[in-house]
């Protein structure tokens, strides 16, 4: 039965959900509070990585954030803040970081991360889109001999989920890397992960999609919401009232504002990040993240990106120069002959990810609304999970048996 469907958020967790609920023959409009040209889904590594089992609630990641709080420059910098919502997240997140939830989350990130690599493929290949996509793997190199024993730990736990990773010395990197110095001690290499240019893949499915006659709605925000009976009736914009038969929340960093009107408690904190694209001839052909620095390396369609950081500071846009030069800094510390130039660094993005207490993603409907599925929280993967995502809230709302089972990204799962 084809359902009237709104998505709230036009990233690439609202367009991916958009694809496949048009599929299955829906009426689907898209409403984004912006001109749908930047942000998190523009801005990010283009990873398709289902090497990144590990969460973001950790072990240790706290003791680390605490450290690093005075610290505006460091990897992951908490701002701290009297804010009832981040005290409440910080808590949870608090909680998460044990090796027990390791251990729980490591294959459902799997899981959720193979199926996303294999639709994005399809996607890729069915529609014929013209965007960059490459399976070269992925090197996480390293410094010190401490990170290189922590990454050797995490790659085989990778192995007994039977994802194909190998260590490397110097000598083997080279062979990958002939065209780069580098100064690293060893790297783990994840020969099944990807890369692409989201920027191309973005443009190429909303094209596709305004073709297929899903509306969309730019420079519009949700105001308002009516609620009757335990459900949403009218959506109240700053343009118009819509009415639908269900709706999707993938609003990203913006979501928990909107579930507040509804009741819901959705624990979100925005995580900024940053990028960094340099048009120089740098050689590097393998997507790499940097360990220690936590700095993503992508080779993209005419061009290398540079990003990372993690920034829990609130929604805003707000660029810190000093977090844009301890990527730039990095970048030369392990790639002594890459050199970002004022010019690069001048030109640097931002985008905020929505992150979960505990490193899972929300998918799925809360008990608080009945016709509304809820899609964010997927902190620095949602370009890895977002084609799952979509399939799977079209799954829910079609009435279908879902891809895999979604009871640990329930919205409704306690901290």
């Amino acid at each position: 039965m084809q359902k009237k469907i709104i998505i709230i958020g036009g990233g690439i967790i609202g367009l991916s959900t958009a694809y496949f609920l048009k599929n299955e023959g829906h009426k689907v409009t898209i409403i984004d509070q912006s001109n749908m040209d930047a942000g998190a889904s523009y801005v990010n590594a283009g990873y398709l990585s289902p090497s990144h089992i590990i969460p973001l609630s950790a072990p240790g990641v706290m003791k680390k954030g605490l450290k690093w709080m005075l610290n505006s420059s460091s990897p992951l910098y908490i701002k701290p803040r009297l804010d009832l919502d981040f005290f409440k997240w910080t808590l949870a997140f608090n909680k998460s970081c044990n090796v027990n939830h390791v251990k729980k989350a490591i294959p459902i990130i799997k899981e959720i991360s193979l199926l996303s690599q294999r639709l994005y493929e399809d996607i890729n290949n069915t529609e014929g889109f013209n965007s960059h996509y490459e399976k070269k793997g992925l090197l996480m190199l390293c410094q010190t001999e401490q990170m290189l024993e922590e990454e050797f730990k995490t790659a085989q736990l990778a192995k007994q989920e039977g994802l194909d990773v190998m260590e490397l010395n110097t000598e083997a990197i080279k062979q990958l890397e002939p065209n780069v110095k580098l100064d690293v001690k060893g790297a783990t290499y994840y020969k099944c992960d990807s890369h692409s240019t989201p920027n191309e893949f973005m443009e190429s499915i909303k094209k596709h999609l305004i073709k297929e006659g899903v509306q969309f709605y730019f420079n519009e925000t949700v105001d308002d919401l009516e609620v009757e009976n335990g459900q949403i009736k009218t959506i109240q914009t700053s343009k118009q009232t819509l009415k639908a038969d269900e709706f999707v929340l993938s609003a990203g960093s913006w979501s928990a504002l909107l579930s507040k009107k509804l009741g819901l408690k959705l624990l979100l904190q925005a995580g900024k990040g940053y990028r960094i694209n340099s048009f120089q001839h740098t050689g590097i052909s393998i997507p790499a993240i940097l360990a220690e620095a936590k700095v993503a390396v992508t080779p993209m369609h005419g061009f290398t990106r540079f990003a990372g950081t993690m920034e829990i500071a609130g929604i805003n846009p707000n660029i810190r120069k000093e977090r844009v030069e301890a990527i730039a800094n990095a970048v030369t510390r392990y790639y002594p002959d890459i050199h970002l130039t004022s010019e690069e660094k001048s030109r640097v993005a931002c985008g905020l990810r929505p992150l979960s207490p505990d490193g899972l993603p929300y998918i799925g409907k809360s008990s608080k609304c009945k016709n509304l599925s809820i899609a964010t929280g997927h902190a620095m993967m949602g370009w890895s999970m977002a084609t799952a995502t979509g399939k799977l809230v079209s799954e829910i709302i079609s009435n279908k048996n879902t891809s895999m089972d979604l009871s640990p990204f329930h919205p409704d799962r306690g901290f």
